[in-house]
């Protein structure tokens, strides 16, 4: 049985929670810090007020990518549309929307009073993407498409595709323009993916190869991502407040934008970009010379060569590691009938 506080406790608490005009929550505020001219708002929200950011400042991006996550909200899609923004979306199955444009009734019933939005006859319901892929006539009459979207450290991946004229449903129920629904498959592994562009092939020199390419491009993003969170300690915090994990950030992008232009000012390699210097490998060299600052010459010299030959040796594993990798992905995909270098390429 839980204790209940005393009547002292339950005053003092509530006096001390009515002491500002906007309650219990202000508290919290208070103890993270948090600016009170800052709202709330959702990852999909702060996402578009990037993107005005990203157009205020005279940047004009070809195409927008991003996970479900994002793909998935209505409004997100819609906001890009207003903004006249073409966008390449991956989105999860149950995503919703019609291959033949439904009729869309303006007016309600008789007995209703008239609808704020339009709305969609009851004939012609949107269904899952899962189900169109599976079902529809549209989808079963096509044959997929192979297509070799990029190389990997392990090889090349092979998917194959279907793709259809889609129209998504909006964020009041409602069918908006003309849309691209892309079904992918990954001819080993069997995953299947679906992306949603508001762009078709054949519209102003669009191909569907490229909307592949920046479909499958946000890899370069996500590594992005991996190399601040393992290398440089980007999720390493313990902090709530708002200024402590502004600064985490600040400094963790700082050092990586640092590694960033070390690399690319010493890796003068002509080689694979895969073969050239790695984040790692820049963060344990500068932390070889933090370490070795305040030593002798000749022991920072020692500590110098260790370091290089660590490096040297990686590197050289790495490279048979890859070439490993990739014999044996082209050896099976090969089983399969499929050769790599006969079959249509988003690689540019």
């Amino acid at each position: 049985m839980q204790a209940t506080p005393p009547p002292a406790f339950n005053a003092c608490w509530t006096a001390r929670c009515t002491s500002r005009k906007t309650g219990p929550t202000t508290r919290c505020a208070e103890k993270n810090y948090v600016p009170d001219e800052i709202p709330f708002r959702t990852k999909p929200q702060i996402a578009l007020e990037l993107v005005d950011h990203t157009l205020t400042a005279g940047i004009r991006v070809k195409a927008w990518t991003f996970d479900e996550f994002y793909g998935r909200e209505r409004a997100f899609l819609d906001g890009l549309e207003e903004r006249r923004q073409a966008f390449v979306a991956e989105v999860p199955v149950n995503f919703h929307g019609w291959l033949e444009k439904p009729r869309v009734l303006h007016v309600g019933p008789k007995r209703c009073r008239p609808t704020k939005y339009p709305r969609v006859a009851r004939r012609r319901p949107s269904s899952e993407v899962r189900n169109l892929l599976k079902y529809s006539p549209v989808f079963q009459t096509q044959a997929w498409q192979r297509y070799r979207v990029k190389d990997t450290n392990k090889g090349p991946e092979v998917w194959e595709v279907k793709w259809a004229t889609f129209w998504r449903k909006n964020a009041h129920g409602a069918p908006g323009r003309r849309h691209c629904l892309i079904a992918t498959r990954n001819v080993l592994t069997e995953e299947v993916k679906f992306f949603v562009a508001n762009r078709l092939p054949g519209d102003g020199g669009i191909t569907l190869r490229w909307l592949l390419r920046v479909a499958f491009g946000r890899w370069s993003v996500e590594s992005c991502f991996r190399e601040a969170k393992e290398e440089l300690g980007m999720d390493h915090y313990e902090v709530r407040g708002w200024r402590c994990i502004h600064r985490h950030f600040h400094l963790t992008q700082l050092s990586h934008l640092f590694c960033a232009r070390v690399r690319q000012g010493y890796d003068q390699s002509a080689g694979q970009p895969r073969d050239r210097l790695t984040v790692e490998q820049v963060r344990s060299a500068m932390n070889t010379w933090l370490s070795t600052a305040d030593l002798k010459p000749n022991v920072r010299k020692d500590r110098y060569q260790q370091e290089l030959e660590k490096q040297q040796y990686y590197q050289r594993r790495n490279a048979q590691a890859r070439t490993s990798h990739t014999k044996t992905r082209i050896t099976t995909l090969l089983a399969l009938g499929i050769h790599v270098d006969k079959i249509k390429s988003c690689i540019p």
